[in-house]
């Protein structure tokens, strides 16, 4: 990975701050998917937060609540 120093940001702070918001959401969607193929696949909760490099509470907390609320809308 190159330095910070030579990535591409943009020089208008509305601009970069712009894109930090729209990778911080990409992260958000692509983390949402991979977590759910995982438990789907029977990962477990302690499995799920080793990979993320997080507690097992917190990946809980993250994705838990959400996983159920599609269980629900989905019947």
């Amino acid at each position: 990975m190159p330095p910070l120093t030579q990535l591409p940001v943009p020089e208008d702070p509305a601009d970069a701050l712009a894109a930090v918001v729209a990778l911080r959401r990409l992260a958000d969607r692509i983390e949402r998917a991979a977590v759910d193929r995982a438990v789907d696949e029977g990962w477990t909760w302690s499995q799920v937060a080793e990979a993320l490099g997080v507690s097992k509470q917190a990946v809980h907390k993250r994705h838990a609540d959400g996983r159920e609320r599609a269980k629900r809308e989905s019947r």
